[in-house]
C-alpha cells in the first residue's frame, strides 16, 4: 500500500531577509523556523532543507540496514546512523556523508560493511538522491 506523507512551508518576504515556518503535517510533531541564514551560515536555533534531508536520510538507511541485517539472519542490536549533509550556495548540495555505527552478533566485518553498501544503494532516500555523491562509513561495534 502506498503512503504519502505530507509538510507545508509558508514563506514571508524575499530571500536574504525572509523567513518561514515548515510544518510536518502528517505527523503532527511540530512547526520549525527556516531562514537563508540558518541554511547557509549557522542554525541559530532553526532547520533547513538539508537538515530535515539528512533527518530522512539517516532514518531510511537505519531502517533499510536493519531489515537486510534481520533477512540475512544476522539483526542488529543497535544501529545509529548519522547524516551530514552539505550545502554550498551558489552550487547547491554537495555531497552527504552517512556514518553508521552498530552491535550486530555473529556478523564479520566484511559481511557488515557489504550490509551496509547494499542498504546505502537500496534506501529509498538514498534512490532519491542519486544525484548527489553520497560516502558511506560504516563501523561494526563490538
Amino acid at each position: 500500500m502506498a503512503t504519502t506523507r505530507t509538510a507545508t512551508t509558508q514563506w514571508k518576504g524575499a530571500l536574504l531577509d525572509g523567513s518561514g515556518t515548515v510544518s510536518l503535517n502528517s505527523s503532527g510533531v511540530g512547526t520549525y523556523e527556516v531562514t537563508w541564514p540558518a541554511r547557509s551560515e549557522e542554525p541559530g536555533g532553526k532547520t533547513s532543507p538539508e537538515e530535515l534531508i539528512a533527518a530522512a536520510h539517516s532514518s531510511c538507511f537505519s531502517m533499510a540496514l536493519s531489515h537486510g541485517l534481520a533477512q540475512a539472519g544476522t539483526p542488529p542490536q543497535s544501529v545509529e546512523t548519522r547524516a551530514d549533509v552539505t550545502f554550498q550556495p551558489g552550487e547547491g548540495i554537495t555531497g552527504i556523508v552517512l556514518s553508521v555505527k552498530a552491535r550486530v552478533p555473529g556478523i564479520t566485518a566484511e559481511d557488515f560493511q557489504a550490509a551496509a553498501e547494499k542498504a546505502k544503494a537500496n534506501c529509498p532516500v538514498s534512490k532519491a538522491l542519486s544525484g548527489t555523491t553520497i560516502t558511506l562509513q560504516a563501523e561494526l561495534l563490538g
